[in-house]
C-alpha cells in the first residue's frame, strides 16, 4: 500500500493571533520610528516644546501689532466677521470740527491705548473747538479683542490722567449714559469736576470699537451731542 503524504498541521487560532499581534507590533514600531525621524536619517528627534512654540507666537503677535496696524486677525472667541465689525478711520472733519494739522496735530499718542493686535486700527486726533480754545482730544480703537467696555475703562483712566496734567481740575464724577445715536452701542460721559461748565470726558463702545474724547469747558449734555456727531464721521 502506497504511503500517504503527510499533510501540514493547520495553524491553530492561537498561532494566527500571535502572528497578527507580532505584525501589528512591528508596524507600530516602524511608524513610531518614522515619526521620530521623518527624514530617515536614523537619528530620533526629541519632542517639540509646546511652551516655547506658544511663547514665540505670542511674542511675534505683540511685536507686529502697533498703533494703526492694518491686518486681519480674529480675536479669540469671535468669528472673523464679528471680530472685524466696524472700523475707525481718521476724519478731516468730525461732527463739524476740523482736525488740527501742522503744529496743532498730535506728534505722538498721548495715552496708552491698550494692547494692539493685528487687524486693529488706532485713531488719535485733535479737533478745533474755537479761536484760542483748547482742542478736543479723541482716541479710539477697533477690532477690540476683549470686552469693549473694559477697553473704554482703560482709555478713560488714561484720559483722566492726561486731563489732570493738562488743565483739568477736581475729581471725576460718575459716568452717566446718553443717547448713542444711530450707531447704537453705549455712550457715557463724566465731568472734571462736577460743575455747570466743566471739562467733560465721553466714551462710546459697541460690539467691536471703543473710543474716548476730552471736551474742554462745556456741559456733559453738549459734549455727548458733539461726541455722537463726531462718531458718525469716524466709525464705518
Amino acid at each position: 500500500m502506497p504511503t500517504l503524504p503527510t499533510l501540514p498541521t493547520p495553524p491553530t487560532p492561537g498561532s494566527r493571533t500571535a502572528r497578527a499581534m507580532l505584525a501589528a507590533g512591528a508596524l507600530a514600531t516602524a511608524l513610531a520610528l518614522t515619526a521620530c525621524d521623518p527624514e530617515g536619517s536614523g537619528t530620533a528627534a526629541g519632542p517639540a516644546t509646546p511652551t516655547a512654540t506658544a511663547a514665540t507666537a505670542t511674542a511675534t503677535a505683540t511685536a507686529t501689532a502697533t498703533a494703526g496696524t492694518s491686518a486681519t486677525a480674529a480675536a479669540p472667541g469671535r468669528s472673523p466677521a464679528t471680530a472685524a465689525g466696524r472700523t475707525l478711520a481718521h476724519a478731516a472733519r468730525a461732527g463739524g470740527l476740523a482736525a488740527l494739522t501742522g503744529d496743532g496735530a498730535l506728534s505722538d499718542v498721548p495715552i496708552d491705548p491698550g494692547e494692539m493686535r493685528d487687524g486693529m486700527h488706532l485713531v488719535a486726533d485733535t479737533y478745533r473747538t474755537g479761536a484760542g480754545g483748547r482742542p478736543v482730544l479723541l482716541l479710539g480703537v477697533d477690532a477690540v479683542p476683549e470686552d469693549p467696555g473694559k477697553r473704554r475703562e482703560h482709555l478713560w483712566r488714561g484720559l483722566i490722567d492726561y486731563a489732570l496734567q493738562n488743565g483739568s481740575t477736581g475729581d471725576p464724577t460718575t459716568a452717566r449714559p446718553y443717547p448713542p445715536g444711530p450707531l447704537g452701542g453705549s455712550v457715557e460721559c463724566l465731568s472734571l469736576p462736577e460743575a455747570p461748565t466743566t471739562d467733560v470726558i465721553c466714551g462710546w463702545t459697541d460690539a467691536s470699537t471703543a473710543a474716548v474724547a476730552l471736551f474742554p469747558r462745556t456741559t456733559p449734555a453738549e459734549a455727548a451731542r458733539l461726541f455722537t456727531a463726531m462718531r458718525a464721521d469716524l466709525e464705518h
